[in-house]
């Protein structure tokens, strides 16, 4: 028996052969493209997902007993200990200086919320020069590897639909100015969409309803790519993790590396404090001695409107997606160890299908089940996981929605604000708000400074320092 036959046989004996109902109809192009849909499924895995979430006797509920607020580093500005972070900065300093961390983008989705059919990384973002995400990442990187003296690597998570795409951007802009050999893609792995009886679905006669796994999806991506073996050959000890929407944090934080080290951390985070109960982002908590996070749509809202002595949101520690995530942990919860594996989370969709005959059926209500895994689930296995405080201004502005909150105006109009308190606190004389707008627009190139501090160096060796007005770019 062939390859080809086995593959049949094999999903016949699974239930799952209607998948090639039409298989005698398909000229040999389209045989090859629904044979390498069928291949990326684990049907084993899949059958056990279809009896934790499909069967209401086995159907996996969310355990919120003995919920508790996670503790978390404060921020020196709010009262944290100033000595602790200044070590904290010293040792990520060195982490950084001896090579020991790369980037790492989860950027495997498209623009099509902002109206941008395009993949989301190549959106315009900076307010005059209009630089696209990832030239803004590129740059960033690039200014910290000349700062530091290494050739920072940066692994980007792409996805079947854009991932020709997004190669094709970054050797139309030659890399933005880095080394090829330090910028790595890879594709994020898929599932097939099932109905309410666990049938895959067909989204045509020759084609598989795929779906992306879930950020979480990334880190066994990743190693199944090769991407861990790169990075020990190249001595990456972890990885800088952040979503390719949110162009404000700077990834190589030295204090936020830092902490992780001190803490010889699987996997550490940055939170922000929730501006209310009800805010759209989950939560940092611990539960039987562990960290994890709760998503605000499982956060009753006893627990999410709930109130310490001092009139404070209890469950504030806010999860934006920021992580550092040592090598070696990756290899572990990407290898699917039975110690470390994440759980799929289920989300019913509508999943454009075929009917019997094979004609286009575009359902009205969801028809079908997506499973998906989400990387801080992580959390619960990592040894000595540590969440630190940053400041919202300076971490969190994220492109979801075409206009309002976290709209492509709003996160404009907040890097503009951050280059402004950069400004002002580097000693330019200029005037803004309590949140740092100046009442005009200007920019901050990356390669000019990506920080505070990198902002003090570059201004202060300006020989004819410009006047800061509309339409200035600092480069």
């Amino acid at each position: 028996m062939n390859n080809e036959s086995r593959l049949i046989a094999d999903f016949a004996a699974a239930g799952q052969g209607h998948v090639f109902a039409f298989w005698d109809q398909l000229d040999a192009n389209a045989r090859q493209r629904l044979l390498a849909d069928a291949s990326e499924i684990d049907l084993q895995e899949l059958e056990q997902l279809c009896a934790i979430h499909l069967d209401d006797s086995h159907s996996a509920t969310l355990d919120l007993q003995g919920l508790e607020p996670a503790p978390y580093i404060v921020h020196p500005d709010h009262g944290g200990d100033v000595e602790l972070w200044k070590r904290a900065y010293l040792l990520g300093d060195e982490a950084l200086r001896n090579g020991k961390v790369a980037a790492f983008t989860v950027a495997g989705g498209q623009g099509t919320r902002l109206g941008f059919d395009a993949p989301k990384g190549t959106y315009p973002t900076s307010p005059i020069l209009r630089k696209s995400l990832f030239q803004i990442f590129a740059e960033k990187i690039l200014s910290a590897s000349r700062r530091y003296g290494v050739p920072f690597h940066w692994f980007i998570l792409t996805s079947h639909v854009n991932n020709a795409d997004t190669v094709a951007f970054f050797e139309e802009h030659n890399f933005f100015g880095l080394s090829r050999d330090v910028v790595h893609f890879f594709v994020q792995g898929r599932m097939p969409a099932v109905t309410d009886q666990g049938k895959i679905i067909l989204a045509a006669k020759d084609e598989i309803a795929m779906t992306p796994d879930g950020h979480g999806g990334s880190l066994r991506a990743m190693l199944r790519s090769g991407a861990v073996d790169i990075m020990r050959k190249a001595g990456i000890e972890m990885v800088s993790y952040f979503q390719v929407d949110n162009p404000l944090p700077n990834f190589f934080d030295p204090a936020f590396i830092g902490f992780h080290v001190m803490h010889a951390s699987d996997m550490s985070s940055k939170m922000i404090p929730k501006r209310s109960p009800d805010e759209k982002i989950g939560v940092f908590c611990h539960q039987k001695g562990k960290l994890k996070v709760i998503e605000y749509s499982d956060l009753p809202e006893a627990l999410a409107t709930e109130t310490d002595e001092s009139g404070n949101i209890r469950f504030i520690s806010g999860s934006i997606a920021l992580h550092v995530v040592s090598r070696e942990f990756i290899a572990r919860v990407g290898g699917g160890e039975a110690d470390y594996a994440l759980p799929f989370h289920r989300a019913d969709k509508k999943v454009p299908t075929i009917d019997i005959q094979g004609n286009p059926v575009k359902p009205e209500k969801p028809n079908g089940v997506k499973f998906e895994m989400f990387v801080f689930d992580a959390l619960p296995y990592a040894k000595h996981p540590v969440v630190m405080e940053f400041h919202r201004k300076d971490e969190f502005s994220p492109i979801k929605n075409p206009e309002g909150l976290d709209s492509p105006a709003a996160c404009s109009r907040d890097q503009v604000c951050q280059w402004t308190r950069w400004a002002i606190a580097a000693g330019v004389p200029l005037q803004a708000d309590e949140a740092g707008w100046p009442g005009f627009t200007w920019e901050v190139s990356p390669l000019f400074a990506d920080s505070q501090a990198a902002f003090d160096a570059a201004w202060n060796a300006l020989s004819e320092k410009p006047e800061i007005k509309e339409g200035t770019v600092l480069r």
